[in-house]
């Protein structure tokens, strides 16, 4: 009885004191939120100036006390759904996947732009000045329309945010002028960091253990049901929301299990040496004066190492971040197959044929030329892929061109920017939008 007693002692002191009547109103103005409220936890810490996302936390300072009611329920909602949206772990699995070249302010940013978005939909109330996706879209030059909340989810919005700007354009300078264009949006908007990735969360002691992501999915669905039920809230926008977390497997891994399968050497026929088996065989024949039995090549070791043809299209906007880690899967393949890679630069012919060297592939990205403008045209790139004697064919487009009646010698990975890329007469399509 005392250990239980101690137990709700400490729940209670973890509880905020601060958030009880916004989580209270929640209850009545929308119950999906307020049933995903219960499965985060909330406490007071004063050295938060308003409301921060630990994990699964929600902490909150003295600026959030000093909100009205209405504004004080629409923050509380916007720390629910980070939780709920699993917006720091698939943070750090982003910045896990993209290395040194992950921005994570850039990130928070369409998270924020999302959530405020969803929220204020819902018709909630949100503090002056409020980052919006709608218009965070309108700032880089994209389409502003009633389907965002539908169409963009948390990757896709970080990929489109660091690749172009409102003047177009592909190149390392591109990206990063419209990274501070983004940034300079999002700082006028009374932008300001408000979650921690998943592992710096899970270092501070104060941290409470992390809820898989699968209940996550799970509280969602029960939540957006009952919020639909009611009729009010963030329950009649849940059939409209892109960026519900859904398991799926990173281009990057797909990626990897196609080179590895093409690029696998395996053993051929030798038709000049018989196998030991047929020599056993054909020896007991001849002692037994049977008839010697159905010739058995034996199987050497191939003599020809694997070849990796990456075809960048130049002709597209393709940017320089996304060619880098394509080809820093393809080079990573390469090490482990004693591969070599031949990059093909090309638009309605091949422009560029550079073999790239795994010491120094990443310096050779960052000087390399690209031209604009032109057409595409993908026979050049398969002829010449065939007459590589590659193992495989990586082509990085947006696949619009002809590609011809003769299918290469070679598999083909067609790799697109687009989300849904346009279906190609044969190989294999991969959407590197997420």
């Amino acid at each position: 009885m005392r250990a239980n007693a101690t137990r709700q002692a400490l729940a209670e002191m973890r509880h905020s004191q601060r958030a009880t009547a916004a989580l209270q109103a929640l209850t009545e103005q929308d119950p999906a939120l307020a049933a995903l409220a219960l499965w985060c936890q909330h406490r007071d810490d004063d050295r938060t100036a308003l409301a921060e996302t630990w994990g699964s936390e929600i902490r909150y300072g003295a600026g959030f006390a000093a909100l009205p009611l209405h504004e004080q329920t629409g923050v509380a909602g916007h720390h629910i759904l980070h939780v709920a949206l699993q917006h720091p772990g698939r943070m750090q699995a982003m910045a896990d996947r993209m290395g040194p070249d992950f921005a994570p302010d850039i990130w928070q940013i369409g998270c924020d732009a999302l959530i405020n978005e969803a929220l204020l939909a819902a018709g909630h109330a949100l503090p002056r000045p409020a980052l919006t996706l709608s218009r965070l879209m309108e700032s880089i030059g994209a389409k502003s329309d009633t389907a965002l909340l539908a169409e963009w989810d948390a990757e896709r919005l970080y990929h489109r945010l660091v690749q172009t700007g409102a003047s177009g354009g592909r190149g390392e300078s591109t990206r990063k002028d419209s990274a501070a264009l983004t940034r300079a949006y999002a700082q006028d908007q009374g932008f300001q960091p408000d979650f921690t990735a998943a592992d710096t969360a899970a270092e501070d002691s104060a941290a409470p253990d992390q809820v898989d992501a699968g209940d996550w999915r799970a509280h969602l669905a029960r939540a957006l049901a009952a919020g639909r039920m009611a009729g009010v809230g963030l329950g009649a926008l849940g059939l409209r929301l892109a960026d519900l977390p859904q398991p799926h497997t990173p281009w990057e891994l797909v990626l990897r299990r196609l080179l590895l399968r093409a690029t696998l050497q395996r053993p051929a026929p030798s038709t000049a040496r018989p196998s030991r088996r047929w020599l056993a065989q054909a020896g007991l024949a001849v002692g037994s004066g049977a008839a010697l039995p159905a010739w058995q090549p034996r199987l050497q070791a191939p003599q020809a190492s694997p070849a990796i043809a990456v075809a960048l299209d130049c002709s597209g906007s393709i940017p320089t971040d996304m060619l880098r880690r394509l080809v820093a899967e393809a080079s990573g393949i390469a090490r482990r197959m004693t591969a070599r890679v031949t990059l093909l630069v090309f638009d309605e012919e091949i422009r560029h044929e550079i073999t790239l060297d795994p010491a120094n592939w990443r310096q050779t990205l960052a000087t390399l030329e690209l031209p604009e403008g032109g057409g595409t045209d993908f026979r050049p790139v398969l002829a010449r892929a065939s007459a590589l004697g590659a193992s495989v064919l990586v082509v990085l487009s947006d696949l619009d061109g002809p590609t011809g009646g003769k299918r290469p010698a070679c598999p083909v990975i067609w790799a697109s920017p687009d989300l849904q890329p346009r279906a190609m007469p044969f190989g294999h399509v991969l959407s590197l939008a997420r």
